[in-house]
């Protein structure tokens, strides 16, 4: 099963998830070693730009889970 079947949900909360899925994920493939990530994520953590970018890849996922799920439109 891929670790992405859909991006259609039931709720905006549930898109909310699917969209830092999506992120964590990015950085996954971007950086697969698991020890390298452990190492470079207290470096991020207490970075506040780091941070905040780091919102903002998460809010551009939930705008394309949004969109596939029309949350804009009732």
């Amino acid at each position: 099963m891929s670790w992405l079947p859909t991006l259609i949900t039931d709720t905006p909360e549930e898109g909310y998830a699917v969209a830092i899925k999506l992120s964590r994920m990015a950085v996954k493939m971007t950086q697969p070693d698991d020890a390298i990530r452990a190492k470079l994520r207290p470096i991020y953590g207490e970075d506040a730009t780091n941070l905040i970018q780091s919102s903002q890849v998460v809010a551009t996922n939930f705008n394309t889970v949004a969109m596939a799920n029309n949350f804009w439109r009732d």
